[in-house]
């Protein structure tokens, strides 16, 4: 008789190597969270955790769900700071003129929608590089809006005593839900609820499994019969939509936007947080989990700056070399496999 095949035993290094590939952003976060509690320790109080799930639901939260859409696609867009900008100043102009904040989401949706559309129309059936295309209408959102601004800010009308519309908009971002006596702000259920949704879509979802083909190859996914265009254009479109949203919170949460710098930045931010996120920045590869830890991670790693006094000056530079960090180990890990 022959001797039972025996289990075979756990191989320790190779449990370590898959970990720090496919769970690489969850590592970091854990890393990241723990440097936090050493600087910070009052890091894990729910005012400051809540507060770093607003600021990223308010900034570059919902825009970095789009965007792993996007990069996962094998494309990038870096119109989307310009077109938060231009969406939100022209919404401000709706909500005064209207003085209806679901007319306001409306405008911003459909318009984010449209300027995203276009982006996809100008890659997939201009063949346009999604860099040049992006670029192009990064630039046009930025002299419009700065046109109509005069560089100055676009203001919520009115006040809280003689407007009634004006309490109930601000209410979107700052207003908040109480469970169980801790205090969730809005815009921080927004966050979590959408990034479940931008889950199941990229996982269980054929416009998912789409992307991930077109982003591995884009010539085997077309002769596959995925619609590499209508792909492409759904990508930006969708990106554009969660500009709009964010655009529709981002003025609620200042109740003013400043024509000349509204917006500025949040490319990078929202690319950097995809990035360290464990998305390759070739396509093919990457989870919305990814992202939205990629998000906190941002806002912790800025929360723990301020804790540590770092001149804020500072922090574009530290960001920047997160990016380089995040996208060599990427590299590095490409030319093991």
């Amino acid at each position: 008789m022959s001797e039972a095949v025996k289990p075979k035993s756990l191989d320790i290094k190779t449990l370590g190597k898959r970990l720090l590939t496919d769970y690489s952003y969850l590592v970091s976060f854990i890393l990241i969270v723990a440097i936090a509690v050493g600087v910070n320790p009052n890091f894990f109080r729910w005012r400051n955790v809540s507060n770093i799930f607003l600021q990223s639901a308010t900034s570059t939260g919902l825009i970095a769900l789009g965007m792993t859409m996007v990069i996962c696609a094998g494309q990038i867009d870096i119109s989307v700071g310009a077109q938060v900008a231009i969406i939100s100043g022209f919404g401000i102009e709706v909500l005064n003129a209207t003085q209806s904040i679901w007319l306001m989401l409306l405008f911003c949706l459909v318009f984010g929608t449209f300027i995203g559309t276009f982006n996809g129309l100008l890659v997939a059936k201009g063949r346009m590089p999604a860099m040049i295309a992006t670029l192009a209408v990064q630039t046009s959102c930025r002299a419009i809006i700065n046109h109509f601004g005069q560089g100055g800010p676009f203001t919520v009308a009115g006040g809280i005593a003689t407007e009634p519309y004006y309490e109930s908009f601000r209410q979107v971002a700052n207003g908040s839900l109480d469970i169980l006596g801790y205090r969730l702000p809005y815009p921080m259920i927004l966050f979590i609820v959408m990034a479940l949704l931008f889950g199941l879509i990229m996982q269980r979802t054929k416009l998912g499994k789409h992307i991930y083909a077109i982003g591995s190859n884009e010539v085997s996914a077309g002769l596959a019969g995925v619609n590499v265009d209508a792909t492409k254009v759904a990508v930006f479109s969708i990106t554009g939509l969660m500009c709009g949203l964010t655009a529709w919170v981002y003025s609620s949460r200042l109740m003013a936007v400043a024509s000349a710098n509204a917006g500025n930045l949040f490319e990078m931010d929202a690319i950097a947080a995809v990035a360290i996120g464990g998305t390759a920045m070739s396509g093919g590869r990457g989870k919305v989990i990814g992202s939205f830890l990629g998000v906190l991670m941002f806002k912790i790693i800025s929360n723990t700056l301020v804790a540590a006094k770092v001149p804020t000056f500072l922090t574009g530079a530290i960001s920047g070399g997160i990016i380089i960090i995040a996208v060599l180990l990427q590299s590095m890990r490409g030319r093991r496999k």
